[in-house]
């Protein structure tokens, strides 16, 4: 894959673009989608064992009281969460889970780009496939790696957040990452918020940045589809004005277009749907559901993800639509 780079400070251009996770990539400030019911699907969630806030038993709990029949916990670069909901002798789930995890692909060489980073969601992968788990074990090396250099860094500006730091691998399969920096930044006292900690401190360009070493968007959908998953582009409102970098990513295996997102006005919506139909990508769609400074409920109210958004998906891995959740009408 090629481009022209970043520029010349190595941040992505662009209004808005040194934000974190509030503009996702670029702002889409329009007309908000309105729910014409409560969605009963969300493909897109994290958990305490990436970085998110609640334990995946909590998430899923959760989501259920939020009449979520069918959801997807994907962790950035874990299994971990999904391992734990499914182990014997836990017993039935309230809700049809997903197994997912989310890539951070390094994107070297593809100019504007938000952090220099293509995300890309792996819906239905196996868990027990030991070659993935292998990829995943090699990104979540590389993010313990940087987790250290940035907590590195914040000593070296008199901001330590040791204190405010849990023991972050005691959990097997823990992914480690900015958020979980920014919330001991809070706590610390040295940011107002996530944020705050992410504009001012941990984004690109700023004091305690560091880069992100990991695989490539070819490689992540190469690794996800041969652990049975579908790749999903995710996040990526400016997908119908750079139609060309998503057929390049077709032409690597991408699969699947994230179309309903939280953060996406009505409009990017509809022009998302309409690229996902002229290139013949599964739709989906999700919260991205952190927990920072909103509970799942009030994330939950503002996103709408079309139940057949989740036929779709469970039809291009070859599950039978036969038992899904939806047996009973939307309310």
């Amino acid at each position: 894959m090629t481009g022209s780079g970043l520029d010349g400070d190595g941040r992505p251009n662009g209004p808005g673009s040194s934000r974190y996770r509030g503009t996702a990539y670029r702002a889409t400030t329009g007309a908000p989608v309105v729910p014409p019911h409560p969605s009963r699907v969300d493909l897109h969630t994290h958990s305490s064992l990436s970085d998110g806030v609640l334990e995946p038993a909590a998430l899923v709990e959760a989501a259920a009281a939020a009449g979520v029949k069918c959801l997807a916990l994907a962790d950035h670069d874990t299994l971990a969460g999904v391992r734990e909901l499914c182990a014997p002798g836990r017993g039935p789930l309230a809700l049809e889970l997903l197994p997912g995890v989310e890539i951070n692909s390094v994107a070297t060489g593809i100019d504007r780009l938000w952090e220099g980073e293509l995300h890309i969601l792996g819906l239905g992968v196996n868990p027990s496939d030991d070659g993935f788990e292998t990829t995943l074990e090699r990104q979540r090396q590389g993010r313990a790696h940087r987790f250290e250099l940035m907590l590195d860094r914040l000593r070296e500006l008199g901001l330590g957040v040791d204190a405010y730091l849990q023991d972050e691998s005691a959990a097997a399969g823990t992914s480690l990452g900015r958020p979980k920096v920014a919330r001991a930044l809070v706590a610390a006292g040295h940011a107002s918020s996530v944020d705050d900690a992410m504009r001012r401190l941990l984004a690109r360009g700023r004091p305690a940045y560091v880069q992100r070493q990991g695989i490539g968007p070819r490689e992540a959908i190469a690794a996800i589809t041969a652990a049975g998953g579908l790749p999903v582009l995710a996040h990526f409102p400016d997908a119908r004005s750079r139609a060309d970098l998503v057929r390049e990513l077709m032409s690597a295996g991408l699969r699947g277009l994230e179309v309903h997102y939280r953060r996406f006005d009505a409009e990017t919506v509809a022009e998302m749907e309409a690229l996902a139909r002229e290139l013949g990508l599964v739709p989906t769609g999700g919260s991205d559901y952190h927990g920072d400074g909103e509970t799942y409920a009030e994330a939950h109210a503002t996103i709408f993800v079309p139940e057949e958004d989740a036929t779709l998906v469970f039809a291009s891995l070859g599950r039978s639509a036969a038992g899904f959740p939806f047996d009973q009408p939307a309310p």
